[in-house]
């Protein structure tokens, strides 16, 4: 089992809920840190001392306070430890449920396992810590079932089509924008046909429910 663990959590109560889970595995070397830079901090000094953490478990969202901060999210905190650290197991615990965002943790951040912070989730911070320590990478179910149901393959051209659309840009405006930016395709008859083909794809009767899917699938 893990020896050494650091657990990056913002909000005392949850961490109650972990403390349990690792005092049931008998995990006894845990650590906890309320800010990103300090749990980065504590992994690289952790590796100069030759006593490295063995995993990280991370939510992703921290609140803004008047300590400023480098590292904001726990994105960008599992970003860095993979560059310092790319041995160390990373399981992200979190309220997050929006699929591309839950699926970009895996393909871009290559964490271990996710847990979903909510009812009974001491037990399944258990049984996650227990199959990553085996080697395996943990998806809820669920999660699982609602990335593989969602149309996640959208280009950047795409995101930024949709971010665009969101903030109430015109037709005409993102076809200047995307011509000042020179991205291609930029007509106003491309953007309005790639447009039509994202509403066919998320089954959406018009842009205004498209920006609805997509933010509610964390795509913008």
């Amino acid at each position: 089992m893990f020896k050494k663990i650091l657990i990056a959590e913002d909000h005392e109560v949850r961490n109650l809920g972990v403390v349990n889970a690792l005092t049931e595995l008998q995990i006894h070397h845990f650590d906890f840190v309320s800010y990103c830079d300090e749990a980065l901090n504590k992994i690289k000094t952790a590796d100069v001392e030759n006593k490295p953490y063995d995993l990280l478990i991370t939510d992703l969202s921290f609140d803004k306070d008047h300590f400023q901060q480098n590292l904001k999210s726990g994105q960008e905190l599992i970003r860095e430890v993979r560059n310092i650290h790319p041995q160390i197991k990373i399981i992200a615990f979190s309220i997050e449920n929006k699929p591309k965002i839950i699926d970009d943790l895996f393909k871009i951040y290559s964490i271990d396992g996710f847990v979903s912070k909510g009812r009974n989730d001491g037990k399944e911070l258990r049984n996650t810590i227990k199959k990553v320590f085996k080697g395996e990478t943990v998806i809820p179910q669920e999660i699982l079932n609602s990335i593989r149901n969602t149309p996640l393959t959208i280009t950047e051209n795409d995101e930024l089509l949709l971010n665009l659309l969101a903030k109430g840009f015109t037709q005409s405006e993102i076809e200047d924008h995307f011509k000042q930016n020179n991205i291609t395709p930029n007509s106003k008859s491309s953007i309005e046909k790639r447009l039509n083909e994202l509403r066919e794809i998320f089954n959406a009767k018009n842009n205004i429910k498209l920006i609805v899917i997509c933010k509610d699938l964390g795509i913008i």
